[in-house]
């Protein structure tokens, strides 16, 4: 098999220019399975930044504010070694995923080719026709008829993208904050206008012109399988044994004993590569640019039955099932790759039940010495922050010093509240007889007390004379 088709990508000409691809409009059982798969997350896409679980939106990236829910879980910056660990699960299941089954995700769960199959191209197959159509528009001179299918679909093309960018911005800010500039207007938001109308045109930019060159070259994933995958991984993979035969494929012919000549059941009618939206054949083996998307399985399943054929022809299959029909296993690999995940899994599930729902943090104020007072009295001043992280008030809160005998004097009111997801901050004193110190920098344990109940410790250092250790 010549390999020089990897020196180049089919979405780009000889010469360097651009090669739209206009690929057949696919049709089979897996695509629709695709189908039901893409709406369902298409409706959870747009449904996740309104949906809230005990008062908390299901999922909210507030980055400006430091505001994360997962899940309906309200998450802080103070819990971003939560987060580290959660991207570290991330990572590892991504490549026992791509080691077991190659580029699944993007085929069926990748909102990139959500967004482009089942929207965006599935539009251009209502306005310009299927690929036949399509490739004859474009090279079509510019008379009214394309002028008018090209703005049509331009125009909705836009529309699509700038609701895109809206649902978008609810992850960024919140669905009730979205629907509240929605309902000014945006002439009362132009700050927040500007930024939506620029992510708006990326995604037009992207969708309606960028396309599949997303995967082929932004997208580093094609990249990371090419590191991650072995004939035991599972991909759309081509059965070139059955395929070629002893003497290749050749094009069909009705009534003809192809067995007896030698050739393989592929006809050689290049419906494979017209149906895929990456350009690729996939028969040269597995591509960078091949996205899983079974656009290909189908097509030749239809070819199959119509020559009366086995299906199955391109299917979902190891190198290894192909060449040696070894079935697929569970590699040492990928049991390496489980239990670190498993164990990952684990030590996040602990972290999230010890995980308390307020967070206090003291500490000195940074270039202050401490205070010699009256009656051998030592004091320090504090600056604190109380992260309430329910859906409620926490009315009453005050702090007391739970590990030496002393007194804590706030700098404005006894008691405070902490509105709920939100954080209290100010500034207090701790004072403490230089007798009951242990040194020059004791540790302090201090209690945080809604009412009478405790709801949080937190620790600080002491600093005091080296004279009293």
């Amino acid at each position: 098999m010549e390999e020089n088709f990897r020196d180049s990508i089919g979405t780009v000409t000889e010469e360097g220019k651009r090669n739209w691809i206009f690929p057949k409009k696919p049709s089979g059982r897996y695509y629709d399975y695709r189908k039901y798969v893409s709406y369902f997350l298409l409706i959870f896409l747009i449904a996740a930044p309104f949906v809230k679980v005990n008062g908390h939106q299901f999922l909210l990236f507030n980055v400006l504010d430091r505001r994360f829910n997962i899940f309906g879980l309200p998450f802080w910056p103070q819990d971003f070694h939560l987060v580290v660990v959660s991207m570290i699960i991330g990572v590892i299941f991504i490549a026992l995923f791509t080691v077991a089954y190659g580029r699944i995700f993007c085929g069926w769960m990748c909102p990139q080719t959500i967004f482009l199959e089942m929207v965006f191209r599935r539009i251009e197959y209502w306005i310009d026709g299927d690929r036949g159509a399509q490739t004859r528009l474009a090279k079509a001179p510019w008379t009214g008829k394309k002028i008018r299918k090209r703005v049509l679909k331009w125009i909705i093309f836009f529309i699509i993208s700038f609701f895109i960018a809206n649902v978008f911005l609810a992850y960024l800010i919140g669905g009730d904050q979205l629907v509240a500039y929605v309902t000014d207007g945006p002439m009362a938001h132009l700050s927040t206008m500007v930024p939506l109308l620029i992510f708006t045109g990326v995604f037009y930019f992207i969708f309606a012109w960028f396309r599949e060159q997303v995967c082929i070259i932004a997208c580093p994933y094609g990249r990371l399988q090419g590191v991650l995958l072995d004939d035991k991984s599972i991909v759309v993979a081509y059965d070139h044994k059955r395929g070629e035969g002893e003497n290749g494929r050749k094009k069909f012919r009705k009534n003809e004993d192809r067995e007896a000549l030698g050739h393989g059941d592929c006809i050689d009618c290049f419906q494979c590569v017209n149906v895929c939206p990456t350009g690729i054949d996939i028969r040269n083996g597995t591509q960078l640019e091949c996205v899983n998307c079974t656009a290909c399985i189908d097509e030749c399943d239809h070819i199959m039955e119509s020559i009366h054929k086995p299906k199955g022809l391109i299917r979902y299959a190891s190198e290894d099932e192909i060449t040696n029909n070894n079935k697929f296993q569970f590699t040492a690999r990928m049991k390496g790759y489980t239990a670190v995940l498993v164990v990952l899994i684990g030590i996040l599930v602990g972290m999230l039940f010890m995980r308390n729902e307020v967070e206090a943090n003291i500490l000195r104020l940074p270039g202050q010495l401490y205070e010699r007072k009256e009656n051998n009295i030592i004091s320090n001043v504090y600056t604190y922050k109380v992260v309430n992280k329910t859906t409620k008030d926490i009315e009453n809160v005050s702090f007391g010093l739970m590990s030496h005998n002393g007194e804590i004097k706030m700098v404005s009111q006894d008691t405070f509240t902490v509105p709920a997801e939100e954080l209290a901050e100010g500034t207090l004193f701790i004072e403490i007889n230089a007798s009951a110190l242990n040194g020059d920098k004791d540790k302090l344990k201090i209690g945080v007390y809604s009412g009478d109940k405790l709801i949080e410790t937190t620790v600080t250092q002491f600093l005091a004379p080296r004279s009293y250790n």
